[in-house]
């Protein structure tokens, strides 16, 4: 319990710096998470407190007591029901190492849940049909996406990536971006595009995701699990709090009014 209390503080407190990007220190995050939950939750607690768990969860790495109300509210800004919800959909293993199982439950009637998973699956077979490629020209196109050349050995296989997809160990890069509908990691600063390359942030990595089709989307399974961003008379739907990963802008609560004037039937379904 101890570690998952540590995870959460350190995720919480990301996820407040990602929204004060002028504004780091500790103290000055502490006081952002006061004022915030006071105002959205009518829960009333000082900077000092979320500071002193900070410190001793986080830097000095020791256990504190955390009253069942902070965690619970805690818990909510990052999206999660309760703690106890934020427990049983993160797991830790024993190198530390954060392992997602997440839940974007009610989203969709049809699927009920989003297993993340680390192995990339390719299928080919369309792709030689459709393409007449050989096996010279597919191993080329290989390359060129992904970036990367294989080194092997009868001991040991190492792959050097350029760009990575989403998931773990993706969090390990120290870049992303964002491409249509999700962030992608990159172990490189600038890609000599449009896309704007960012600092790893692993909670807006994880979590920010567009979602695609805002016809599923109702009162009943939206209502504080979706945020929204109209900008020019176009909304659009996410599935985290936090900033707009191409215009910068706060993403809001979502309304009944939006889900009913943009979302279900009459939905703008996006190419």
């Amino acid at each position: 319990m101890y570690e998952k209390k540590r995870f959460l503080l350190k995720t919480v407190f990301d996820t407040a710096r990602n929204e004060l990007p002028n504004s780091s220190s500790i103290t000055s995050i502490s006081d952002y998470l006061s004022s915030l939950f006071e105002e959205r939750y009518n829960f009333s607690r000082d900077g000092k407190s979320y500071k002193r768990y900070y410190k001793s969860l986080v830097e000095k790495n020791e256990d504190y007591k955390i009253d069942d109300l902070a965690l619970l509210y805690l818990s909510k800004y990052i999206s999660y029901d309760n703690f106890e919800d934020f427990c049983s959909r993160v797991q830790l293993d024993n190198d530390n190492t954060e392992t997602f199982s997440l839940s974007f439950k009610d989203l969709s009637e049809k699927f009920q849940q989003i297993f993340i998973t680390v192995t990339p699956t390719v299928f080919f077979s369309d792709v030689f049909k459709k393409n007449g490629l050989g096996i010279l020209e597919m191993t080329f196109v290989l390359l060129m996406v992904t970036g990367g050349v294989v080194f092997s050995n009868s001991k040991t296989s190492k792959s050097l990536g350029f760009m990575s997809g989403w998931g773990s160990p993706a969090t390990d890069k120290p870049y992303m971006y964002w491409d249509k509908d999700r962030y992608m990691a990159t172990d490189s600063s600038s890609l000599y595009s449009h896309a704007e390359v960012v600092p790893m942030h692993s909670y807006s990595f994880i979590n920010m995701k567009k979602i695609m089709r805002p016809d599923t989307l109702t009162v009943d399974n939206a209502m504080g699990k979706v945020w929204y961003d109209k900008s020019n008379n176009h909304v659009e739907f996410f599935t985290s709090l936090g900033k707009h990963p191409e215009n910068g802008k706060a993403l809001k609560d979502v309304t009944e009014h939006i889900l009913e004037t943009y979302a279900g039937e009459n939905a703008i379904m996006e190419e």
